[in-house]
């Protein structure tokens, strides 16, 4: 064999040694990825995700639960307020309220009998005079024959007395607060000094700066007494 054959011979065994070890070290190098991407595939087949439906709102419900939900608090809210507001009210109007002996100072009582006929007699009732006349029968039929018509403040004697016998007036004149006198004036009635004002027998003004007959409280009558307030 000649020179040139074995060296041609020993550069062919030298490139198929070269191309083993290329694919060698090709497989070596491929065969870790490809094992990766297998693993990965089979993990992601492998691995199941929990189901969190049951967790979520429903579209169509959601809004109506909270809606209910929204009601029910703001009525528990005004329900609480007001069971407030009427406990407080309560609580006011019973510190408010007068007690016992102040309503007892708000009524007067008087003994009628004690009374004879064609006088009269003053007490105190809430800080004020009140003037209680025992009229006799000529003095019902004068208030009764007056012309209301030609009066300052319009008023039939029958609607400032309940028994025609008994006048009960507040002992204030109309025009600053004074008190008048009885039995005195140009009308037989009440005369008050302080500026004139004259009052017939059944408290009408007749003459005078005062503008309204002498006011007439609210009262009723027992067997025997009156009760005033």
């Amino acid at each position: 064999m000649s020179l040139m054959s074995r060296t041609m011979a020993s550069m062919a065994r030298s490139t198929r040694m070269v191309n083993n070890k290329s694919a060698t070290l090709s497989s070596a190098m491929h065969l870790p990825l490809f094992k990766q991407d297998d693993q990965q595939r089979r993990h992601q087949h492998t691995t199941q995700v929990p189901d969190f439906q049951k967790y979520k709102k429903s579209a169509t419900t959601s809004g109506d639960a909270s809606r209910s939900f929204a009601y029910m608090m703001v009525g528990t809210t005004a329900l609480i307020s007001a069971a407030g507001a009427q406990a407080t009210v309560s609580d006011f109007l019973s510190n408010m309220s007068a007690s016992a002996d102040v309503l007892a100072l708000a009524k007067a009582e008087v003994d009628l009998a004690s009374i004879p006929e064609g006088k009269n007699v003053t007490i105190k009732w809430r800080g004020k005079p009140v003037f209680i006349r025992h009229r006799t029968q000529d003095e019902i039929a004068e208030a009764n024959t007056v012309n209301v018509q030609e009066l300052r403040d319009p008023q039939l004697d029958a609607e400032r007395v309940k028994k025609p016998e008994w006048l009960v007036m507040l002992g204030v004149c109309t025009h600053l607060g004074c008190v008048p006198i009885g039995e005195a004036g140009d009308y037989g009635g009440w005369y008050c000094p302080c500026h004139g004002s004259h009052y017939d027998i059944s408290g009408r003004i007749r003459k005078g700066p005062a503008p309204l007959n002498l006011e007439i409280p609210e009262y009723t009558f027992t067997e025997d007494q009156l009760i005033i307030g």
